[in-house]
């Protein structure tokens, strides 16, 4: 029987209703057809673990990020939390800001990008479209470049909407590839399979408390986010 690896799980924010932690590159945010083991198990064990919970634990998925993308993902502890953070999300009132490295600049240094995505289930895969299409729905997202060194750029994005592969499907759109997403164009993939975008500040009002709540988390420790080390 292969053994399970323990994970170390980098917790960000906790209390009664929410609980943020750090998502790494290549986990499952929740359970798919590859039955991997998954962020929200490993939530969930620590939640049972910690409180001396009997039975199961609830644990209500609130946002997922595509397994090779890494950063703060949010969970909700209760039903109440749950339903009301959903709320949040369709009113767009949660903030959610991203880093992305690039294969090159964009013509503008910022702007907002408009696109119509279409998501192919079966293929996993979004087809994105500059006009209205049957079945579409509209994406957007505002971007700023930061900065550039040694053929790389570092963007951060701001998703007015959450589409599938939104920000990956966008960025190749207007030829900023994101380094290491083959799916959507670019040459070549990381050795970690991880893409370089993650998703480093989610702000939103708590759901129980009324409080602002903003959680931020600085990008993994690797050969290209170090490139720009000094810009987080």
């Amino acid at each position: 029987m292969k053994k399970r690896k323990k994970l170390s799980l980098n917790v960000l924010f906790e209390d009664n209703h929410i609980i943020a932690v750090e998502k790494t590159a290549g986990m499952l945010v929740h359970g798919d057809e590859t039955g991997d083991r998954t962020l929200q198990d490993h939530v969930k064990t620590y939640i049972k673990k910690k409180y001396n919970k009997p039975g199961d634990v609830f644990l209500g998925v609130i946002h997922r990020l595509d397994r090779p993308v890494s950063g703060v993902t949010v969970f909700a502890r209760t039903s109440k939390a749950l339903t009301r953070m959903n709320a949040l999300i369709k009113d767009r009132e949660i903030t959610k800001e991203y880093l992305a490295l690039v294969s090159k600049r964009p013509l503008e240094i910022k702007g907002l990008l408009t696109h119509y995505i279409v998501k192919d289930t079966k293929k996993n895969f979004s087809h994105i479209y500059d006009k209205m299409k049957n079945g579409a729905k509209k994406a957007l997202l505002r971007y700023e470049m930061v900065g550039q060194i040694s053929g790389y750029v570092l963007m951060r994005i701001n998703l007015e909407t959450g589409r599938p592969h939104q920000i990956r499907v966008q960025m190749k759109r207007i030829g900023c590839h994101i380094i290491g997403d083959v799916k959507y164009g670019y040459e070549f993939g990381n050795v970690d399979k991880s893409i370089c975008l993650h998703c480093s500040k989610m702000s939103f009002i708590h759901p129980i408390k009324k409080d602002r709540i903003t959680i931020k988390l600085k990008p993994p420790k690797n050969d290209f986010w170090d490139i720009f080390a000094g810009n987080y």
